[in-house]
């Protein structure tokens, strides 16, 4: 069996995808992409992968995209123990909670994480290669939307509104995890990795504090952070500068973020 992983370091889910590898002990190829420099636009990987997105997995010459799509895929293919929750009622839960991230979630992560640091990687450059960048993103909402929070940071319109529905979803999984130890049922699930990076990434920019009076969350996120799988998957991929921006950019955010679930 050989597994391939497009993917890049800081993408939340190309993380899903190597905490799942980690979590059943199997190896694969890398093949690191640096969507900065557009590698994710380039001809030979659209050919993979039309959406110009990571991760994409390629299992034994079969091509597989969209990360919660490779998550099923992988938990049925790879040996081990199950991550998917027993029972009817459970995998309607985890099915509820991963839909939502295709629905909504995933892209408001973007604008949280470009508004807070990535944006500082294009103001960084000139100004007309950092709306070119921009300009090559294939959806035009999106790319629009993008544009926006590049001029505007956190005082972008899209900003509170990503914020707001972050403050939902961690009150949510506080809600659920008050019934059951994880976040479908009794078992960890295909939710809790698919979750694990967009919680982690709230905690990479300074916004842990959105949980402080949750504390079913913080056990949740300081449990899925102790499996060794969590190390495995971030270890070696993480960009330290980057990681050093947000930090110091989040930090800078806080009081507005505070301001925007106090409103």
């Amino acid at each position: 069996m050989t597994i391939e992983l497009h993917h890049a370091g800081m993408s939340v889910c190309s993380e899903k995808v190597r905490i799942l590898l980690a979590e059943r002990g199997q190896d694969f190829v890398g093949h690191m992409l640096d969507l900065r420099a557009g590698d994710q636009q380039k001809p030979e990987y659209l050919k993979l992968n039309p959406n110009a997105v990571v991760p994409t997995l390629v299992h034994d010459g079969t091509v597989v995209i969209e990360s919660n799509i490779i998550l099923e895929y992988l938990a049925e293919v790879l040996p081990g123990p199950s991550l998917v929750t027993s029972s009817p009622l459970g995998r309607t839960r985890m099915r509820l909670w991963t839909k939502q991230l295709d629905e909504t979630i995933h892209q408001l992560t973007s604008v949280i994480s470009f508004g807070i640091g990535f944006r500082y990687q294009l103001l960084a450059k000139p100004r007309e290669e950092a709306l070119a960048v921009l300009g090559k993103i294939p959806d035009p909402f999106r790319r629009e939307r993008q544009i926006d929070i590049y001029e505007n940071g956190v005082a972008s319109s899209h900003f509170a509104p990503a914020i707001r529905r972050f403050d939902k979803m961690l009150a949510d999984m506080e809600r659920d995890l008050g019934r059951e130890r994880w976040l479908a049922g009794p078992e960890y699930s295909l939710a809790d990795i698919a979750y694990t990076p967009y919680v982690n990434r709230l905690d990479q920019l300074q916004l842990a504090h959105m949980w402080d009076k949750r504390p079913k969350v913080a056990q949740w996120f300081d449990t899925v952070r102790a499996r060794p799988s969590f190390a495995k998957a971030y270890d070696g991929f993480m960009a330290k500068p980057v990681l050093d921006v947000m930090r110091e950019k989040g930090e800078a955010a806080k009081a507005q973020v505070r301001d925007i679930l106090a409103a």
